[in-house]
C-alpha cells in the first residue's frame, strides 16, 4: 500500500518537474492567471537547431557515398581513357593540325555531362563554345551548334536555341563504347553540313584539374574549293600533315586519292569523337570526386559550427530554468 501511494504522489508531482517552464508552476499557485501561459517557447531554439544538425548529417552521408560512387567509375574510365588516346593521333601526324582555319560553315561539337554536381567542367565547355562561335562568326559565315549532354543544352538552348543543329543526351545511360560513339558520329556528318568540325571537350589530367581542349576536323570539300586533286596534298601538308607520302603507296582498288580522304576524315572523326566523349566522361567523375569531398568536409564544418551552437543554448536554457526555479522557491518562503 505504501508503495502505491509512493507512485500516486510520483505521478502526482511528476508534471511540474518535468514542465518545460517551471516557473508557472509556482506563479500559479500565487497570481490568478486570466491568460492561458504558452509553455515550450524556450525549447524552439534548441528544436531548430537539432533539426538542422540532422539535415546536415544526411545531406554529409549523401556526398560520401556520391563520392565513393564517382572513385569506382572514374578508375573504370580512366583506362579506357587513355588508351583511347592512340586512335587520333596518327590522324594527326598524318592531316596535321588545323585549329585557326577560317571556314564558311563551322560546326561546334560541345560535350558535357548529363548530371551536376561536378563542378565547373559544363561551364567550360560551354563558355569555350560560345567563345569559338564568336570567333568564327561573320556576314558571310555560318556557325551551327551540335551538343551532347544535357547541361550544355540547357546553357545554350537560352542564348543560341536558334543555331543548335543537332542534341544528343543520355551518353552515359549505358558503358561507352566505340561502336555506339560511331554511330553518334555518322548521324552528325548525315546531318549536319560543314566545312569544319570543331569538337569542345576537357581532356583529363588528374583527379582535381582538366584542361578543356578543341579538336577540328575538317571536311574533305574544304581543299577542293579550288577544283583540283593535287591541292588535298599542298593543302595538308601546309598545316604539318604528311598526306604526300600516298603517293609512295598504291591504293587497291578503284578508289581515288579523294575517296580514301573521305574515308580518312570520316574514320578520323568517329576516332576524336571517342576519345573526346571518354576524357569528358572521366574529367566529370573525377570533378564529382572532388565536389563531394570539399562538400563532404564542409559539412563537417558546419556540423562542428552547429553542435557548439546548441550546446550553448542548451546550456543557456537550462541556467534559465535553474534561476527560475529558485526565484520561485525564494518567493515561496518569502
Amino acid at each position: 500500500m505504501a508503495m502505491a501511494a509512493l507512485r500516486r504522489e510520483g505521478r502526482r508531482f511528476a508534471t511540474p518537474l518535468i514542465s518545460p517552464n517551471p516557473a508557472n508552476v509556482f506563479r500559479s499557485s500565487l497570481i490568478p492567471s486570466e491568460e492561458p501561459v504558452l509553455s515550450g517557447v524556450r525549447c524552439i531554439s534548441t528544436q531548430v537547431v537539432r533539426n538542422r544538425m540532422k539535415s546536415v548529417k544526411n545531406i554529409q552521408k549523401i556526398t560520401k557515398a556520391m563520392k565513393m560512387v564517382a572513385a569506382s567509375k572514374l578508375r573504370a574510365i580512366q583506362t579506357r581513357a587513355e588508351n583511347s588516346r592512340g586512335l587520333w593521333q596518327p590522324f594527326t601526324a598524318l592531316l596535321g593540325d588545323t585549329p585557326s582555319i577560317d571556314v564558311k560553315k563551322n560546326v561546334i561539337v560541345t560535350i558535357s555531362a548529363d548530371k551536376g554536381l561536378c563542378g565547373g567542367i559544363n561551364s567550360t565547355s560551354v563558355k569555350i563554345s560560345r567563345a569559338m562561335h564568336k570567333l568564327n562568326s561573320g556576314p558571310d559565315k555560318e556557325n551551327k551548334y551540335v551538343v551532347l549532354g544535357e547541361k550544355a543544352k540547357a546553357q545554350l538552348v537560352r542564348d543560341s536555341k536558334k543555331d543548335i543543329e543537332l542534341v544528343m543526351t543520355e551518353l552515359q545511360k549505358n558503358p561507352l563504347n566505340y561502336t555506339q560513339v560511331s554511330v553518334m558520329a555518322d548521324d552528325i556528318l548525315k546531318n549536319v553540313e560543314f566545312d569544319a568540325l570543331r569538337i569542345v571537350y576537357n581532356k583529363f589530367q588528374s583527379v582535381v584539374s582538366f584542361l578543356p581542349t578543341v579538336s577540328t576536323v575538317l571536311s574533305p570539300e574544304v581543299p577542293k574549293l579550288k577544283d583540283l586533286v593535287v591541292h588535298y596534298v599542298s593543302f595538308y601538308s601546309e598545316s604539318g600533315g604528311k598526306l604526300g607520302d600516298l603517293d609512295l603507296y598504291e591504293i587497291e582498288g578503284a578508289e581515288t586519292k579523294a575517296e580514301v580522304l573521305q574515308n580518312l576524315t570520316e574514320f578520323q572523326f568517329s576516332c576524336m569523337m571517342y576519345n573526346a566523349v571518354l576524357e569528358n566522361a572521366t574529367s566529370e567523375q573525377g570533378a564529382r570526386m572532388s565536389a563531394m569531398d570539399s562538400s563532404s568536409r564542409n559539412a563537417g564544418d558546419m556540423l562542428d559550427r552547429l553542435t557548439l551552437t546548441y550546446n550553448r543554448t542548451r546550456q543557456a536554457s537550462i541556467t534559465t530554468e535553474l534561476i527560475e526555479i529558485i526565484s520561485g522557491a525564494s518567493a515561496l518562503e518569502g
